[in-house]
């Protein structure tokens, strides 16, 4: 009998967590009613996305797992929930456009165990995440963030070129810059990462999309996401904290040797980052998504002060200039022709790249006998052109402070930061820490070689452009079959959506796919010559360069007048056609004048666009497309200027790899063109 007896209470117990733990339901609405976020607690808490009666996420955990054996999702105990609804709008400083309406409603639910999950659910998306209520500092030790896809959904997902360490590939340490792989999610390769945005494909005729990226990164590990064994979606995967690195490159570079046995340090009361889920009815819906912006923390103070514009740049061309009675390079004189450059077509600063400081010590006091700086700063400041320097990660880590003072008070603009090349915490903090001291000096910081942007735009706008993108410098020594024109019609619709890109065009040297050649000292792009133009419409960059030689765009005056004039920032921006991976149409505005352009892959396309958004009665359209030549001479173009009061379709040939570019304008004249 009490054997029996002893039993029953063992099964007894075994089995109170669930009924302790029965489940809660609770659901978070988008205004239009269209998207909705279904939340279940019991002895875990999952997430589930629905558009209209499509299920885009499927019933998917989520948890935060502490070094102490605390896990933040398990066996939670509801203590408190709070519902509300936003309808605001958000006026950014620098950005595709002026205002930004933020409407959600959100749900927040606050566990007893020191921590609550909060719920957004937009029209465009929805997002989650955690916060700690702990007053004393922890350790996370891993993060369950589970994306279950059903039906085995076509991926769009691009993985890390991992560095070799010895002798292994460690795909924690990359520039983040690959091309976009297209497969079914079964057959994506286990064993790889990709990087984020990934996008997710539903099957069927509509073909509405899941992208998937995090917002309000501030003092945490990147995401990267891997397939699961099942098929059933993707997860989270972070980079543990570095523990012992290694200098190498020149004492540019570091290389994490061993990792601590946790992801991220922890000061107590801290909001993680969000995990953002943004769904697409069509693929231009996804040209014009804020969700990222809408979702990091808001700047503190005036950013008046943060002028963005166009650069002119030398690493790409390898400082090539011709007609010139001095020897070209990392010297005074170069710079100098470089400036009068940019003063002459109104172009707002220089870059004096890699080169300048001595390389070796790390220091960026020590600046080559060949430049004098001071020179150089009042030789540009009396033309009008401010100048950026370049710095690699770790110089510019041992020393931020003094060196952002010692720069700004010289007159230099802003930095140009690279080889970070990892997004662990400390890294991503190391971004945070540029762009906050950075703003303390008035100066526009530009991270290359990082990670894609999570919001730290808003935070700190005067943090510009983000690389993590495979930019026109892959072309100086792309592998044979590497395909940009196809990566330029794919990338806007997925790594765009975190945010502005680095990606640097600009080239005057263009090269059908059977003619391109990967040059180093003399590169030149894939496509056509208005391809080019057009990317500067079509890619979001605040702070736009001009790759190629100075000494090209003065033989190319028409087309280097016309990208000159081009904005960077914008008040109104339109996704008017498009579908990833094939063909791309936008429109941006900035003040009266409207610019149009057009991207398309390989394959030659005919287009009709409709200008019929410009509400003037009276528009001059000046419009680069491509020549009847185009598809064997890539620097075929030809311009035309006309005036229009109806019939507001135009009808455009884009040849393969080709584009159009296109300033509407009210009033005016025709005045002809080649």
């Amino acid at each position: 009998m009490k054997q029996s007896f002893k039993k029953w209470m063992l099964f007894l117990l075994v089995g109170i967590p669930s009924c302790i733990y029965a489940q809660t339901k609770y659901k978070v609405t988008s205004p239009s009613g269209k998207l909705r976020l279904e939340v279940a607690t019991g002895n875990e808490i999952t997430y589930s996305v629905i558009h209209e009666e499509d299920t885009m996420i499927a019933p998917s955990p989520i948890s935060m797992t502490l070094t102490d054996g605390t896990v933040f999702g398990r066996f939670p105990r509801l203590k408190k929930k709070r519902s509300r609804s936003v309808n605001q709008t958000i006026n950014p400083p620098v950005y595709k456009k002026s205002v930004i309406a933020d409407c959600y409603n959100e749900l927040t639910l606050e566990f007893k165990e020191d921590y609550k999950v909060v719920f957004r659910a937009y029209d465009e998306g929805v997002a989650y995440r955690f916060v700690s209520s702990r007053k004393a500092p922890f350790w996370v030790k891993d993060e369950q963030a589970v994306f279950n896809l059903p039906d085995n959904p076509d991926i769009f997902a691009a993985t890390p070129k991992g560095r070799q360490i010895d002798g292994k590939e460690n795909q924690y340490h990359s520039s983040f810059q690959n091309t976009y792989r297209h497969v079914p999610l079964s057959e994506w390769d286990k064993s790889r990462l990709a990087f984020l945005p990934v996008l997710s494909a539903k099957k069927g005729k509509e073909r509405k999309k899941v992208c998937i990226t995090e917002a309000d990164l501030l003092n945490y590990p990147g995401m990267f996401l891997k397939a699961d064994d099942e098929d059933k979606g993707l997860y989270g995967h972070f980079a543990a904290y570095p523990k012992e690195v290694a200098v190498e490159v020149r004492g540019l570079k570091e290389v994490v040797k061993s990792r601590e046995p946790y992801i991220a340090k922890s000061e107590g009361c801290t909001a993680f980052p969000w995990r953002v889920i943004i769904v697409s009815e069509k693929d231009t819906d996804l040209l014009c998504s804020d969700l990222v912006y809408k979702l990091a923390a808001p700047a503190e103070g005036d950013y008046s002060w943060v002028k963005p514009g166009k650069v002119a740049w030398d690493w790409w061309n390898d400082w090539n200039i011709s007609g010139v009675d001095f020897r070209a390079g990392i010297n005074t004189d170069t710079y100098k022709y470089y400036i009068d450059f940019a003063s002459r077509f109104g172009i707002e600063y220089v870059i004096l790249d890699e080169g300048w400081a001595v390389a070796g010590p790390a220091d960026l006091f020590q600046v080559v006998p060949e430049i004098d700086l001071k020179e150089l700063v009042c030789y540009a400041e009396a033309r009008h052109v401010g100048l950026i320097l370049w710095a690699g990660f770790r110089a510019f880590d041992k020393d931020m402070e003094r060196v952002c003072k010692h720069y700004a008070e010289m007159g230099i603009k802003g930095f140009k930061i690279d080889f970070m090349d990892r997004d662990d915490q400390y890294m991503i903090d190391f971004n945070r820490r540029c762009a906050e001291t950075g703003a303390r000096y008035k100066l526009l910081i530009d991270l290359h070689g990082t990670s894609k942007p999570t919001g730290l735009q808003r935070t700190y706008p005067n943090a510009v452009n983000f690389e993590g993108v495979h930019g026109l410098e892959e072309m100086k020594w792309a592998q044979p079959g590497t395909d940009q024109v196809t990566y330029d019609v794919t990338m806007p619709f997925i790594r765009m959506v975190a945010g502005p890109v680095d990606y640097t065009q600009g080239a005057m040297v263009n090269m059908n796919r059977e003619n391109f050649r990967a040059i180093y000292s003399e590169p030149m792009s894939q496509g056509t010559r208005c391809r080019q133009l057009a990317a500067y419409v079509i890619f979001d960059s605040p702070l736009n360069m001009l790759c190629d030689s100075p000494s090209n765009y003065m033989r190319e005056a028409e087309c280097t007048r016309f990208i000159a004039g081009i904005p960077t920032t914008w008040q109104e921006t339109l996704p008017l056609d498009g579908k990833v991976g094939e063909y791309i149409v936008m429109a941006r505005r900035q003040g009266d004048a409207w610019y149009v352009a057009g991207l398309t892959d390989w394959t030659a396309r005919d287009i009709e666009v409709d200008l019929s958004f410009v509400e003037e009665e009276n528009i001059r359209v000046e419009l680069f497309e491509d020549g009847a030549n185009a598809d064997r001479v890539g620097r075929d173009y030809r311009r035309r200027v006309f005036s229009l009061s109806s019939g507001r379709k135009q009808k455009i040939h884009m040849a393969p790899g080709g584009g159009f570019i296109m300033k509407v304008s009210v009033g005016g004249q025709a005045d002809g063109g080649r």
